[in-house]
């Protein structure tokens, strides 16, 4: 027989008491020895719960205390919710940057023209750029036609601006060619399919008759330089990127004002908005050596432009870096290999060249005023000294200068 069962006067499990669902009721403490006063039941002492389980302990700092127990169970839901609401926003990051960057890698207008052919020249070391800067009117409106000169009765496009860029270990260059060089033009297929012959021309004119694929073979055998990557960008296009980081400050050395490019600039520290810009590497009039110095300023504005696109107050703001990649990306023509990595490194070896980092000049003249059996006036490369540049940037050293 259980003696403590028997000893329950109400039942349960409690000697004391009162049915098993309920609390358990306290017998009194004698008179004397209770310090609430007679009839006071005792204090309670912890004993099993009904679940059978151990009653939880009272800890000042718990519930009701200020114990090290307690801080430990008021802290750890609020170290959970910062750890959790970290990890969400590193997340949103993370899927934000891969957005962005699959977004921006699609704006790229990918083209076959470095396709290989016989004869063509080995890769060498470093890194070779053809930029090209076309006078594609596509994408400009009637009204921007008309205030910014281009014209409205011109198809097709020419080059208005053609560089090579050497990316390599002993330092970055930036090289432009005359338009009007006069070269061997290669032998090409047309569009229509009619194989036309190899013939002496202008650099200018295998742009406007094979585009892009045509140019860079004809700047290959020329220089014998091994072309890795091309960028082409039109007269949209370049406006845009101009106009969505903001302009481009710029030193305009002397009174500028050109007719037929509709260019009004005075001397002085400037910002140049997409319009202007476009007039000023356009313009060649009003220069003593005319697509020579066109050239000199091509190269100056680009190099500016590359800072200010590739500065942290461009990058890592939406409000500019959106509209850039939209306005660069979804007019600029590139080669099948070329990814968003191979044009950061291009505009920050532009950006390096215009800090000092790197040189600027012309492919080496020999005549600039060669006249052609047909009359044309045209441009001579030296052969010896240009010969010296192609050799450096196909082998990665050291561009001599010449004075």
């Amino acid at each position: 027989m259980n003696t403590w069962q028997e000893g329950r006067p109400g039942g349960g499990g409690n000697p004391y008491g009162g049915n098993g669902g309920g609390a358990a009721a306290e017998p009194p403490l004698p008179a004397g020895l209770n310090p609430r006063g007679p009839g006071a039941p005792a204090p309670r002492q912890p004993g099993p719960s009904r679940l059978g389980g151990v009653p939880p302990q009272t800890v000042p700092g718990g519930p009701g205390g200020a114990g090290p127990a307690g801080a430990r169970a008021g802290r750890w839901p609020r170290r959970r919710i910062v750890k959790w609401t970290v990890f969400g926003v590193l997340i949103a990051v993370m899927v934000t940057a891969v957005s962005t960057w699959f977004w921006a890698d699609s704006k790229l207008n990918h083209e076959n023209v470095l396709a290989d052919y016989p004869g063509r020249p080995a890769a060498g070391k470093g890194t070779n750029w053809l930029i090209v800067g076309s006078d594609s009117r596509e994408g400009l409106s009637e009204s921007q036609m008309d205030t910014m000169h281009t014209g409205h009765d011109v198809e097709g496009k020419r080059s208005d601006s053609m560089m090579i860029l050497h990316i390599g270990d002993h330092g970055n260059t930036l090289m432009s060619i005359p338009r009007d060089s006069w070269v061997p033009i290669p032998e090409y297929k047309a569009s229509s399919g009619k194989t036309v012959k190899a013939t002496a021309s202008k650099i200018n004119s295998a742009f406007a008759t094979g585009n892009g694929r045509l140019l860079v073979q004809t700047v290959e055998l020329n220089t014998g330089i091994h072309i890795d990557h091309y960028a082409e960008i039109g007269f949209a296009g370049f406006a845009g990127i101009v106009d969505s980081v903001g302009g481009v400050q710029m030193h305009i050395d002397q009174d500028i004002k050109d007719k037929d490019s509709g260019l009004d600039l005075k001397a002085g520290d400037q910002t140049l908005n997409g319009t202007q810009a476009l007039a000023f590497v356009r313009q060649r009039h009003q220069m003593a050596d005319q697509d020579l110095g066109r050239m000199r300023n091509q190269q100056k504005f680009l190099g500016a432009l590359a800072h200010q696109a590739a500065s942290p107050g461009t990058v890592l703001n939406p409000f500019t870096f959106y509209p850039l990649v939209d306005s660069a990306l979804g007019t600029l023509i590139v080669d099948d290999d070329c990814g968003l990595t191979d044009l950061g490194s291009l505009f920050l070896a532009m950006k390096d060249v215009n800090g000092g980092g790197g040189k600027t000049l012309t492919i080496p003249i020999g005549n600039a005023d060669y006249r052609t059996k047909t009359g044309e006036s045209a441009v001579l490369w030296d052969t010896n000294k240009s010969k010296q540049v192609f050799d450096a940037f196909k082998n990665d050293t050291a561009v001599p200068d010449f004075k």
